[in-house]
């Protein structure tokens, strides 16, 4: 089955491979961190997988190989957001164009709509065309943009913050007791 793309949890096996995408895209100003992080710190993110949290940890695997990651979690630490999440798609170079970012954001919405989360939040880097496109299809609208949050390679990036609702945000808000 060539071209075919599998979205399942990661496993340890997949981590050095889930380190090598992200410290590929530490290159860029895909992401504000300067350098990829090593596997040690991917097991800890294993670790504390919580899917009914919303803290996701996704693979795409294609023609046996993992193509891709996709991840969710925490997007402040504090209480009162604790029903929304960042998420974030990184994609092996040799794979873009192919469909595994939609795979993985298919996968993981799947996920995070059968759980009580209201929200979704991801920000993108500007300009990042395929990225914005990626978010716009899976049901993210803009929010607004930070101008010139992050300085990386010698230039200060812009960020543009997108959110979707997730099926949570239908359920009714639990009354606080006074």
């Amino acid at each position: 089955m060539v071209g075919v793309t599998i979205v399942r949890e990661a496993r340890e096996s997949d981590l050095e491979v889930v380190a090598g995408i992200y410290a590929e895209a530490a290159l860029t100003p895909a992401t504000f961190d300067l350098e990829g992080h090593p596997v040690q710190w991917w097991r800890e993110v294993l670790a504390t997988t919580a899917p009914a949290a919303g803290h996701l940890l996704l693979v795409a695997e294609r023609d046996g190989e993992v193509a891709g990651y996709a991840k969710s979690g925490t997007f402040k630490a504090k209480p009162a957001y604790d029903t929304t999440v960042e998420t974030s798609a990184y994609v092996h170079s040799g794979h873009r164009g192919a469909g595994v970012g939609d795979a993985l954001y298919t996968g993981l919405f799947e996920r995070l709509d059968a759980t009580k989360l209201r929200l979704a939040v991801a920000g993108v880097t500007r300009p990042n065309e395929a990225s914005d496109r990626l978010h716009r299809r899976h049901g993210f609208t803009e929010v607004g943009t930070f101008h010139g949050v992050g300085v990386k390679l010698g230039k200060a990036w812009d960020v543009l913050w997108l959110e979707r609702p997730l099926a949570g945000a239908n359920e009714a808000i639990p009354q606080e007791e006074s």
